[in-house]
């Protein structure tokens, strides 16, 4: 089976669930459109919260989510789909979106930038950021405007790229001092990196 076929087919196994379970779809339609202002809202109360490792935390975010969109740029150079609604047949619809290259998902992107960071951050009940990251991108596809595809390629470009940015900036000195002026001892630090070192595998 050809990879635009299962593209496909998995995208019709999702979105036809909204045909069949009617009751879900004001649920998803509000993470589809409208959860955007709930993380906006979100990064505000972080930037000018008093922590210096929640402003960190964002301004990490934002390097995260430029990374991204430079990525899913070049990729969608090398591969473009428009919103299955606009290629496909019967496609439960939900939401209103213009038609474009919709590889890869750019509402994906964002989500999984801020809310993948957040929670290599903030760890502990920090990866319910990633339940919603997960979440949101599965939306996409339920109300129709975008495929699997779309999402994952989305996801994984921007979970790499929080990974790579969050290991950098843990290591810079200008963290560190920042850190050190808001309480947090040079042992946290140092056990933060060490953690990186020895448990990388356990934590990503």
């Amino acid at each position: 089976m050809a990879l635009s076929e299962m593209n496909s087919n998995l995208f019709r196994m999702i979105n036809n669930l909204g045909k069949q379970y009617t009751d879900l779809n004001p649920f998803f339609v509000f993470i589809a459109e409208y959860m955007i202002f709930f993380l906006v809202l979100a990064v505000l109360m972080f930037l000018f919260s008093r922590s210096n490792k929640n402003r960190i935390m964002v301004i990490s975010a934002f390097i995260v989510l430029v990374i991204s969109e430079i990525l899913a740029k070049i990729a969608g150079q090398f591969h473009s789909n428009y919103q299955p609604f606009a290629e496909l047949p019967n496609v439960n619809k939900l939401v209103e979106k213009a038609v474009n290259n919709s590889f890869p998902s750019d509402h994906t992107i964002i989500f999984f930038s801020f809310c993948i960071t957040f929670w290599l951050f903030k760890r502990g009940w920090g990866f319910l950021w990633g339940i919603l990251a997960v979440l949101v991108g599965i939306s996409r596809i339920w109300v129709g405007v975008h495929y699997p595809a779309d999402v994952l390629v989305g996801a994984i470009i921007s979970i790499v790229s929080a990974m790579i940015v969050y290991k950098i900036v843990l290591k810079l000195s200008l963290t560190k001092k920042f850190l050190r002026n808001q309480g947090v001892g040079e042992q946290s630090i140092l056990s933060a990196l060490s953690k990186q070192k020895k448990g990388q595998s356990k934590d990503y």
